[in-house]
C-alpha cells in the first residue's frame, strides 16, 4: 500500500505567513517624531530670521548711506565735517585703546545713574502720594504744572550757580529732568487700578501698606515703568547739555572737546556712543519692567 502524495491544496495552509512583509515595510517607512517636527522646526526658525532682518533693514540701510553717501555722493569738504562710517568707527576704536572713551564713559553714567536713582525714588513716593490723596494732590498740583512745563536746560544756569560746576550740579539737573516723566505716570498708574481690586483688597482685611503693596504697585508698573524708560533717556540727554557746558570729563564733554579741536571722527564717535548708551538703557528698563511684571502674562496665560 503507496504513501498518500501531498497535492498542492494540502499544502495550501501554510500560505498565511506571508503577511508579515508589510511590517518590514513599516519598519523602513517608520520615523522618528523628532523628524516629522523638523520642517516646522525650519519654518518657524526661517519666519523668525525674516522678521529680524526685517526689523534690523533700516539700521542696515542708515549705516550703508553714511558709509557710501559721503564717499561717493558728497564733496570733498563735505566730507571734512560728515565723515563716512569706517573712520568713524576708526575713531572709536583709537579712543577705547587709548582708555579715554572708557573715562568718559564711568563720568557719564556715575552722573547720569545718581541723578536718575534719586529721581525715580522721590517720584514714585510722592507719586503714590498725590494720587491716593485728593487734597494733597489739590494743594500741589499747581507748583508741580509749573516746574513740569519749565525746561530743564532752561534751569540749567540756575542750578549751575546756585550749585556750582562741579557734580551736585550736573546730578541735580538729572534728577530734576527725569523726576517729572515717573511722577506723573506713576499717578495715571495708580489712579487706573480697578477699583474691584482694592475693595476687595479692604474687604480682606489688607491695611493701606499691603494695600500698596500687594495691590496698587503691581497693577501699576507698566504705567510707572513707561515714565521711568522716558526718564531714562531725558537724563541721558540733559547731562549730555549739561557736560558740553561745564564739564572736564564725560561723553557730552568728548564731543564738544573734539568739535572744538576738530578731531570731526571722534566728535561722531562720542556721538554715536551716546545713540548706543541710550539704546543700551532702554532695554535693559525693559527687561526689568517684564520682570516686575511676569504676574500680568502668567495671569493672562491662565485665562486663556
Amino acid at each position: 500500500m503507496t504513501a498518500p502524495t501531498l497535492t498542492k491544496d494540502a499544502a495550501a495552509p501554510a500560505a498565511p505567513a506571508a503577511p508579515a512583509a508589510p511590517a518590514a515595510d513599516a519598519g523602513r517607512t517608520a520615523q522618528p517624531a523628532g523628524a516629522r517636527h523638523l520642517p516646522s522646526l525650519v519654518r518657524s526658525g526661517a519666519r523668525r530670521a525674516g522678521r529680524g532682518i526685517w526689523a534690523s533693514g533700516a539700521i542696515v540701510l542708515f549705516l550703508l548711506l553714511w558709509e557710501l553717501g559721503p564717499t561717493y555722493f558728497a564733496s570733498a569738504s563735505t566730507r571734512v565735517f560728515l565723515p563716512p562710517l569706517h573712520e568713524v568707527l576708526r575713531a572709536l576704536g583709537s579712543l577705547l585703546a587709548k582708555g579715554q572713551l572708557q573715562n568718559h564713559l564711568a563720568a557719564s553714567l556715575t552722573r547720569s545713574a545718581s541723578g536718575f536713582g534719586i529721581a525715580v525714588v522721590a517720584a514714585v513716593a510722592l507719586g503714590l502720594l498725590v494720587a491716593w490723596y485728593r487734597s494733597l494732590d489739590r494743594f500741589l498740583n499747581p507748583l508741580l504744572e509749573v516746574f513740569r512745563n519749565t525746561a530743564a536746560l532752561a534751569l540749567l544756569p540756575v542750578f549751575t550757580l546756585l550749585l556750582g560746576i562741579g557734580e551736585t550740579s550736573k546730578i541735580s539737573i538729572v534728577a530734576y529732568a527725569a523726576f517729572f516723566p515717573v511722577l506723573l505716570n506713576t499717578i495715571a498708574g495708580v489712579r487706573t487700578v480697578d477699583p474691584l481690586l482694592i475693595r476687595a483688597a479692604r474687604s480682606l482685611g489688607l491695611s493701606n501698606f499691603r494695600l500698596f503693596q500687594k495691590v496698587i504697585l503691581p497693577s501699576a508698573v507698566p504705567t510707572i515703568f513707561t515714565g521711568i524708560r522716558m526718564a531714562g533717556t531725558s537724563s541721558i540727554l540733559v547731562l549730555i547739555a549739561a557736560e558740553m557746558v561745564g564739564a572736564k570729563a564725560g561723553l557730552g564733554y568728548l564731543i564738544v572737546n573734539a568739535q572744538s579741536s576738530f578731531l570731526i571722527p571722534d566728535m561722531y564717535a562720542g556721538i554715536l556712543t551716546v545713540s548706543l548708551l541710550g539704546l543700551l538703557v532702554n532695554y535693559l528698563l525693559v527687561a526689568v519692567e517684564r520682570h516686575f511684571s511676569r504676574w500680568r502674562t502668567a495671569v493672562g496665560s491662565q485665562s486663556n
